[in-house]
């Protein structure tokens, strides 16, 4: 089960508000299974449709989670207008086995939902997850 603290899970929303009507993206970092950072990843899609993570900034924040001993521990993107499930695309992408992916949805903008998922060879596993 995945445990989201509440402030991350607030920012992921504002993250996904800010950027809307295009999609966001970004990668939360843990140890020991516990979320200690939240990094904001530029889309350079820049689209309502899909995402695309700028490749200079991930190749950072992947230097930095190494340097601290840190985990990958979930990737997170927004659905500007569709429920927070995998797309096609999502799955077609997915190449973290080990990592969460987090879905939020703004179909509804005033009440965000938030789901977690694992993506692995293709098929698609909700994971419980709980605000804490």
């Amino acid at each position: 089960m995945l445990v989201l603290p509440k402030k991350f899970t607030n920012e992921i929303i504002a993250h996904a508000l800010r950027d809307d009507p295009n999609e966001c993206c970004g990668i939360l970092a843990s140890k020991d299974g516990s979320v200690t950072k939240l990094f904001h990843v530029t889309n350079v899609e820049n689209s309502p449709y899909r995402y695309s993570m700028d490749p200079k900034e991930l190749l950072s924040i992947l230097r930095e989670i190494d340097d601290h001993k840190w985990d990958l521990l979930a990737v997170y993107h927004s659905h500007t207008h569709s429920p927070a499930y995998p797309s096609d695309t999502d799955v077609r992408l997915a190449s973290l086995p080990d990592a969460y992916y987090i879905l939020v949805s703004l179909e509804n903008k005033e009440n965000p939902v938030i789901r977690c998922f694992r993506i692995v060879d293709q098929a698609i596993t909700e994971e419980e997850s709980t605000i804490a």
